[in-house]
């Protein structure tokens, strides 16, 4: 079972590379320091007592699922609070035209935002099996050295190799994923 101090210096090991996850999903501040704070609070108040070799997993899961609470939020929080004062006002013969109502900056503003989130998830899925199609100790190293912030020294302990080897791994995969993306077209 972790002890208090355990549990701390867990929480502590992980809060950089948490925010920086959450706030690259969620791409607000200070809405990913609210879900990381949730997640370490849930972690101690209902997992405290696990193994400290159970935490890293735990936590994990825990910030994912606060994550994707966020966004079920967001999208039910737009969806009740919409601009429905374009409803209330109606012609002098009473019929009602939405189209006639809408601001059309901001409706030029939304299409744009659609399609920079399209596009920008249609980026992120190509990256994402460029990633998967990395030979596992190169994706291995890259994961650790850019996804989870590790230095040099930890990823080499993490993978049982030497820091040499950690680096050409990782200068590999970056050199392999740069080519396969600019094959596609994607600019970083």
């Amino acid at each position: 079972m972790a002890t208090e101090r355990e549990l701390s210096d867990f929480l502590q090991s992980v809060e950089k590379r948490a925010f920086k996850r959450t706030v690259y999903h969620v791409r607000d501040a200070e809405a990913a320091l609210d879900i990381v704070q949730d997640s370490m609070m849930k972690l101690a108040e209902h997992y405290g007592d696990k193994p400290p070799g159970e935490l890293p997993m735990l936590f994990q899961r825990i910030l994912s699922n606060s994550t994707l609470d966020f966004f079920r939020r967001q999208k039910t929080r737009n969806a009740l609070f919409s601009n429905l004062s374009d409803f209330e006002s109606a012609g002098e013969d009473g019929d009602f035209d939405l189209l006639e109502n809408l601001d059309s900056s901001s409706q030029s503003q939304q299409v744009e935002s659609a399609e920079d989130a399209t596009r920008r998830a249609q980026v992120l899925r190509e990256i994402e099996a460029e990633i998967m199609e990395l030979p596992a100790r190169q994706r291995e190293a890259f994961l650790m050295r850019y996804w989870e912030d590790m230095d040099v020294a930890e990823t080499a302990a993490a993978m049982g190799c030497s820091e040499g080897s950690v680096k050409t791994h990782c200068s590999r995969a970056v050199a392999a994923l740069s080519k396969a993306l600019k094959a596609k077209g994607i600019q970083l």
